[in-house]
């Protein structure tokens, strides 16, 4: 019904994928040049979707458009929560009471915001390695330390909670909000009931603040069961669970999360802190409620079609570079390939892909804060042609470099 072959040209839409890859992965301007054209660049970097947005949320936003006045707006009847509460009871089998749902513009926004409103200056913040760099850059940006905690990787690649490390590291006095990521990103790991209770029995052991980044919830591979924190910890007041339609359903320009807080303390002053004052984006709120009454289909085929993804560049990988270590995640659409033994001894993975193969990726400690050295993380939502042409470049450019 949905056509995810469909190639769309981006370009000259000041869409971050395209227009802004100097800045963003680079640190650089207009004057770095690269032996490709932007044009030719194959694009499995920053985590948006090459994908039309489902028809039936085009079509509520223009229904939207057509009332032709787009004034101050917040949520201010039950409808928005009554669609977002019925996804969730329906796919995880969780509920939550209309106050404690909070909104900001992004989980990220929201990461900062947090982060000033619970820690002081003296006290810490705890991330699991490999991370998303923003959570380095949330504690950062309010002078806040940060304690590591690098996960444990298998000899099949598969990463698991070192607890004994991160008992030690909430153990410390200062530490006071962990940031947990589930599903996991860059990894892509589901955690099971048994390794969130062990990681729910640390965090409670401490009174520690928890926030639960699970934006990628909805991105599971088939058969793979998602389970929301707030369910394993159902009393735990110092929870914050974080997620999204925008990730979902590829609408991250229009800006739209969910926080759910459950201390009215802090969701008082979480709202109060608000740089926005309460108000959304007008179309962002149409196309949230819609995706969530509408989307269902879109998304069972678009997660179809990531399975088939997946289960081609693990097949490649293991025919045309059986040197790269890779898995099929359980969730997200990234995939998290360790390349050191493939280019051993190199460091810049983005500046070699973009500079030999034509190829956008993010990798490394630099872009994951830690315990990431030698991965590449590539975004596989993308028409599989366009997935098919990275894959064979930069396949091309390992065995190019392996031959000098």
């Amino acid at each position: 019904m949905y056509n995810f072959d469909e190639i769309i040209d981006r370009r000259g839409t000041n869409a971050l994928n395209t227009d802004g890859f100097r800045g963003y992965i680079f640190h650089a301007g207009p004057e770095k040049v690269f032996p490709y054209k932007d044009e030719e660049f194959v694009r499995m970097w920053v985590a948006d979707m090459e994908f039309a947005v489902a028809p039936e949320i085009l079509d509520a936003i223009r229904a939207r458009v057509d009332r032709r006045i787009f004034g101050y707006t917040g949520v201010y009847d039950s409808g928005y929560y009554e669609s977002f509460l019925r996804w969730c009871r329906e796919n995880y089998g969780w509920e939550f009471p209309q106050e404690e749902l909070c909104f900001s513009p992004g989980i990220i926004p929201a990461l900062y915001q947090l982060v000033e409103t619970l820690c002081a200056p003296d006290e810490k913040v705890l991330i699991n390695t490999p991370a998303y760099g923003y959570f380095l850059h949330a504690a950062e940006y309010n002078n806040v330390n940060v304690l590591l905690s690098p996960l444990k990787r298998g000899d099949d690649g598969h990463f698991t909670v070192d607890y004994e490390d991160f008992e030690a590291r909430c153990a410390d006095p200062k530490c006071k909000v962990v940031f947990w990521c589930n599903p996991h990103n860059p990894t892509g790991r589901v955690w099971t009931e048994e390794e969130l209770r062990r990681v729910a029995e640390i965090v409670s052991r401490y009174n520690l603040w928890l926030i639960s980044d699970e934006i990628h919830c909805d991105l599971t591979r088939t058969g793979v069961t998602h389970i929301p924190m707030a369910k394993v910890m159902p009393g735990y007041r110092k929870l914050i669970t974080c997620m999204a339609p925008t990730k979902t359903f590829n609408m991250a320009g229009l800006a739209f999360s969910n926080i759910i807080i459950r201390d009215p303390a802090t969701r008082a002053e979480f709202r109060d802190r608000d740089k926005l004052f309460g108000m959304v984006n007008t179309l962002s709120l149409t196309a949230a409620k819609a995706a969530y009454d509408l989307g269902g289909p879109w998304l069972a085929e678009l997660r179809a079609y990531l399975d088939g993804n997946f289960a081609f560049v693990h097949d490649f990988l293991a025919r045309e570079l059986p040197e790269a270590v890779s898995y099929v995640p359980q969730a997200t659409y990234l995939a998290w390939v360790d390349l050191s033994r493939c280019l051993p001894g190199l460091e810049d993975l983005p500046g070699f892909f973009a500079n030999e193969a034509g190829v956008l990726l993010e990798g490394g400690d630099g872009l994951f804060v830690g315990n990431a050295a030698g991965y590449v993380r590539l975004n596989l939502a993308m028409p599989s042609a366009t997935l098919e042409t990275g894959l064979e470049r930069m396949r091309d450019a390992i065995r190019r470099y392996n031959e000098k």
